[in-house]
This record gives structure tokens, C-alpha cells and sequence, in this order.
């Protein structure tokens, strides 16, 4: 018998994510579209929890989402802002679907063509002028794999970091680094006036986070921690995510991978952006 998962096809999911639009709205955010097109397909646990080539922070289905987006903006049926939110398109709001399979082929086509090869990585796409999506880009793979391989308490100062600089306020790290555990505290003003006792876990991990991990971190909280916040350099698995917003229970706040390194990215912590310029060489040639 085969184990293999069989993800649905980039054409499959181009449609879906338009649809999944459609139902939010007419907007969304990567999550929010990730989730809502997951749900229309009916896509399992095993298929949503596969990892994009066993060293992303992305899973496989995400990742072809975060392509299916660029695609669908490509051909003027998505626009997005500098906040992340995704929209459809004037010149798309009167239709209820669109063909993945042509949109596909299409941009293939335009790949190809722009940059003399059949089959092309996303780094010589980016070389080529053809767009990718912000989520795959080499340089978040290359600073995904910095972070998972960092010792496990400078990730821990990492991270406090990090939250210092979203506006947490005496951030601490235990130096007790543990599986299950509290890993920091800190505190968060919301206003300049009211304030909440946060706790953090940070775990580097490839793959999902799953459930057991979020009830382990939940049952180390203390009576006097208003907030818990879990962070991973992976993702979270469907169970995890509907644990943490478990009602009744004490809600923990989740950050991925891709959450971690888009915050890096924002507030320039280890990473610098860097802007460069295309040569028209024909315009020199011509003028």
C-alpha cells in the first residue's frame, strides 16, 4: 500500500483560492484565504500537515496557495497591499470562478519565455522579472534555515527580541529551555494604560506543532499569566490551531514561521533589505 499524499494540483487550488475569496468577502489575509480554501476542498489533516520539501516553514499546500495568489495577481484577477490583505479585482467582482488551468499555463508560458528555460527555480524567476510570491522568495528559505539550526537559548533571546520590539515590556528569558515549558515572560501595554502578563514557548521545529504541545504549554501557565504565546520556526497542525482557540480554555496566541520571519523582515532585526537595479542593456545598445 502507497503513503504517498496526493496534494491537489496548482490549477485545483488557483480556483479554490479565488472561490475561498469570494466566500470571505472579497478579501482576505494569507491565513484567512489558506484556511477558508482548505475547508472547499475538504483537504485532510495528512495533506495540510506534508512540508514543502521537508525543509520549509511552509507546508506543501501552502506554499502552492502562496503561488496560486501570485498567479491569480498576475493575470489582474488579485490585488494585494502592503498590509497583506488579498482582494479581487474590479475587473473580477461580477465573476463566481475562474480556470486554474489556463491561468497555470499561462504563466508558464511567460516564465519560460522570460527566462529562456523550460523549467525554472525561484531564484531565476526573480532573475528573470517574473514575480513570486513573497512567501517562497530565497532569502526567507535562507534565513528559515539560520534559525533552525541556532542554539536553542539564543533563539529563546531572539525572540525576546523580537517582542521587545513589537511594544512588550519587560521581556524575560528563564534560561530553562524545556519542551512544554515557559520559556519568557513579559508584559504588554495596550494604550499606555492597561497591561497583561504574557508568557512565550519558542520552538525551533520543522513540520507541524501539534496539539499535545499547545495543551503542555497551556498546563505551565500560572494563574497570575494573562496571555500565552507560542512561536515556532514551523507550523501549526489544524488540531493545534483549534486547541489554542479552544473555548472554555485559555486562549494562546500562535506565531509560525513565516509569521517570525516577516516580523524580522519588518523591523529589520538580522536582516536588511537590499534594492538593486535592472540594466537595459538593448536601450544602450539602441541609443
Amino acid at each position: 500500500m502507497s503513503n504517498k499524499v496526493n496534494i491537489p494540483g496548482h490549477a485545483a487550488l488557483i480556483e479554490a483560492t479565488f472561490c475561498a475569496l469570494r466566500e470571505l468577502g472579497g478579501s482576505g489575509k494569507n491565513n484567512e484565504i489558506n484556511e477558508k480554501a482548505a475547508e472547499l476542498m475538504g483537504l485532510s489533516e495528512e495533506v495540510l500537515s506534508k512540508p514543502h520539501l521537508d525543509s520549509s516553514s511552509l507546508s506543501e499546500v501552502n506554499y502552492r496557495l502562496a503561488w496560486a495568489r501570485t498567479l491569480l495577481k498576475n493575470c489582474g484577477a488579485l490585488e494585494n497591499s502592503t498590509r497583506g490583505v488579498w482582494a479581487i479585482t474590479p475587473a473580477y467582482s461580477d465573476k463566481d470562478k475562474v480556470d486554474g488551468d489556463y491561468i497555470e499555463k499561462n504563466f508558464h508560458r511567460r516564465a519560460a519565455k522570460g527566462s529562456g528555460k523550460a523549467a525554472i527555480d525561484e531564484q531565476q524567476m526573480e532573475d528573470a522579472g517574473v514575480e513570486v510570491p513573497e512567501e517562497v522568495k530565497p532569502w526567507r528559505r535562507k534565513l528559515y534555515e539560520v534559525l533552525v539550526h541556532m542554539n536553542p537559548y539564543s533563539f529563546e533571546k531572539l525572540t525576546q527580541r523580537l517582542l521587545r520590539e513589537c511594544g512588550f515590556d519587560d521581556v524575560r528569558v528563564t534560561k530553562k529551555s524545556g519542551d512544554g515549558g515557559i520559556d519568557g515572560t513579559g508584559k504588554l501595554k495596550i494604550n499606555g494604560i492597561f497591561s497583561f502578563n504574557i508568557a512565550f514557548q519558542c520552538k525551533r521545529y520543522q513540520g507541524s506543532v501539534g496539539a499535545p504541545d499547545i495543551r503542555d504549554f497551556r498546563g505551565s501557565l500560572t494563574t497570575d499569566i494573562e496571555k500565552g504565546v507560542f512561536i515556532t520556526t514551523g507550523s501549526f497542525s489544524k488540531q493545534a490551531i483549534e486547541e489554542a482557540s479552544n473555548l472554555g480554555k485559555q486562549q494562546i496566541d500562535l506565531v509560525d514561521g513565516e509569521e517570525f520571519i516577516t516580523k524580522l523582515a519588518e523591523l529589520g532585526i538580522g536582516v536588511r533589505e537590499v534594492k538593486d537595479y535592472e540594466i537595459d542593456e538593448d536601450y544602450f545598445a539602441k541609443i
